[in-house]
């Protein structure tokens, strides 16, 4: 089966078509001609427009629609069930991307609920945002006053000054209610609220949840949350969520709907240097939903792919046209959770997410050219891979390798996931052949039987780049020997007390050196041909980064410690770069 929202395009009908598992019998086959595809997609426009304009239409199941021996259809039994639709679900009003984006750029901070207690999250956000450089005005409230954090505490709110920016509040729930009317009165329109106890929890707490949403609605202030790890801005050095991590500066937006899988991405993305352009953990969203952070993220300049981990989406019609319409700017990544059974149970017992149907999600996600992963890792991944490259025009990949093992596992991966290992053209056979040995692979993968002249990889690298017939180049095991020369020249002084330690540690800066100009080369041959160029080292440690940045370039060297990363990457940008083709 392949499932559409509608109205459908003609691209969306062929995409349909191509989905089956059928799909040879639906072309030219034993003689009969193909189906009429225009044919089929004036039948499902047909349908579309009689769901749309016929309101005492409730179903319509045609079956079977049968393709004669020329291609044409012929529709052999039609049920219409007639009856009145169920009133489709209101939901609240879109927020405006101005005041969403005004929570991330904040000048002035209360925390509420701000406590000297170690391990408390009063204690947590707070000293996190203190700790992180933040510039702007910081006030900590808590009903004790006194001195919190070496700085004065506010007993109430209603001690602040006028117009703080933003509230962060720990408090407990039963207090928050209250709240509202306060910061209201003091003119704090928008408010992180990190404390949980709401809609996660029981009816109970769902009650609460709808009854806090319609105070804060009529008294004109913003709920993010509840239940939300917190957020983060590191362009402004905002950083205010309960694990004290501080990623760079960049252009991936990132919002997940749970705290701790967030936390987790950023702590990925600090450790392989990727940067974060805002964060926040959704939570319950009691008032602003992840369709209202898509459209802000939409309008952002800074942002350029917008990563998200979803367990439920609540309004399935906007998050659809929302990413649809974003995703013609700049890419839309998603992890689903709760794609299976024991997920969705998970889920609800999570963040009280709502099942749906993973076979409408997805084809919704294909539709809307949302680039889907399964694995959290993928995520920033991708986020890398489609901040710091140019997309590839089409599918097909030359790959280079310091070794033939990599160079067939990669291709299977190629193979597998989409992409065209081509043969190499005579000329560039040609002159692949005159660089290297006569044992070499004579073909594509290219093995660079593990030359050490750090001139051919260079050269092989300009010369597929330059190739028309190639769309993006892997190069294998190139970088990160320097590491494997390290551990070499540990075990030499290890072994021979009379090793020329100092000699061998001026080669391996030698080598460090070399592999760092590579790695500008191959920024350089992007930003010359427009082809994008992913990387896996030989060796690595924990000091490597996916991202190696060059001042004053447009785009970044990329490496992945695996072959099978960075061929799912490169496929999914294919995926992507088609969909913004298709439209």
């Amino acid at each position: 089966m392949a499932f559409r929202l509608a109205p459908v395009t003609r691209a969306d009908v062929d995409s349909m078509m191509d989905e089956l598992a059928g799909k040879a019998l639906l072309g030219p086959f034993r003689g009969e001609a193909a189906v009429d595809r225009d044919a089929v997609f004036n039948t499902l426009s047909g349908l579309c427009r009689l769901a749309d304009e016929a309101a005492d239409v409730s179903e319509v199941d045609i079956n079977p629609l049968i393709a004669r021996p020329d291609g044409s259809l012929v529709a052999v039994d039609a049920l219409v069930v007639l009856g009145n639709r169920p009133e489709p679900e209101v939901f609240r009003k879109p927020v405006s991307p101005r005041r969403v984006g005004a929570i991330f750029h904040p000048r002035s901070i209360a925390f509420v609920g701000a406590t000297a207690r170690f391990g408390k999250w009063g204690h947590m956000v707070s000293t996190a945002a203190i700790g992180g450089g933040f510039a702007g005005d910081i006030y900590l409230v808590n009903p004790k006053g006194g001195t919190i954090l070496g700085r004065k505490a506010y007993k109430s709110v209603s001690e602040l000054p006028d117009g703080v920016d933003l509230a962060v509040v720990t408090i407990p729930a039963a207090g928050v209610m209250e709240l509202i009317g306060e910061l209201a009165k003091k003119h704090i329109r928008s408010m992180v609220l990190i404390t949980s106890g709401f809609g996660e929890v029981d009816a109970a707490g769902k009650a609460l949840e709808r009854q806090l949403a319609q105070e804060a609605q009529k008294q004109g202030v913003l709920i993010l949350g509840p239940n939300t790890m917190g957020i983060t801005n590191p362009h402004i050095d905002l950083f205010c969520m309960g694990s004290h991590i501080r990623t760079k500066p960049g252009s991936t937006a990132l919002v997940a709907q749970s705290g701790n899988m967030g936390a987790q991405l950023m702590a990925f993305a600090m450790r392989q240097g990727i940067g974060i352009r805002a964060f926040c953990g959704s939570g319950n969203e009691a008032m602003i939903s992840i369709e209202d952070y898509m459209d802000c993220f939409e309008v952002d300049d800074l942002t350029r792919t917008v990563v998200l981990y979803l367990e439920s989406v609540k309004d399935g019609r906007r998050f659809f046209e929302s990413a649809k319409r974003v995703g013609a700017k700049k890419p839309v990544v998603v992890l689903k959770g709760g794609r299976t059974e024991a997920g969705r149970k998970a889920a609800m017992s999570h963040t009280g997410a709502m099942a749906s149907d993973i076979k409408v999600f997805n084809a919704a996600c294909r539709q809307a050219g949302i680039v889907q992963v399964n694995q959290p890792m993928d995520m920033l991944d991708l986020s890398a891979a489609f901040c710091a490259l140019p997309l590839p025009k089409g599918n097909r990949v030359a790959i280079m390798t310091l070794g033939g093992g990599w160079g067939v596992v990669t291709a299977d991966l190629c193979n597998e996931n989409g992409l065209e290992v081509v043969p190499l053209s005579d000329d560039v056979f040609a002159k692949i052949d005159k660089l290297l040995p006569p044992f070499w692979s004579r073909g594509n993968p290219i093995d660079l039987v593990g030359e050490n002249d750090p001139n051919i990889p260079r050269e092989a690298a300009r010369i597929l780049m330059e190739w028309e017939g190639c769309d993006a180049v892997l190069n294998l095991g190139i970088m990160g020997r320097r590491h494997a020369m390290a551990r070499m020249i540990e075990n030499a002084v290890a072994s021979d007390p009379n090793t020329d330690e100092a000699g061998l540690r001026q080669i391996h800066k030698i080598l460090c050196d070399i592999e760092e100009k590579y790695a500008m080369f191959l920024v350089e041959l992007m930003e010359t041909y427009n082809k994008p160029i992913l990387g896996v080292p030989l060796v690595t440690d924990d000091s490597d980064k996916t991202l190696m940045h060059f001042d004053g370039k447009q785009y970044e060297a990329v490496f992945f410690k695996t072959p099978e990363r960075a061929v799912r990457s490169l496929a999914k940008m294919y995926e992507y770069r088609r969909f913004l083709g298709a439209g």
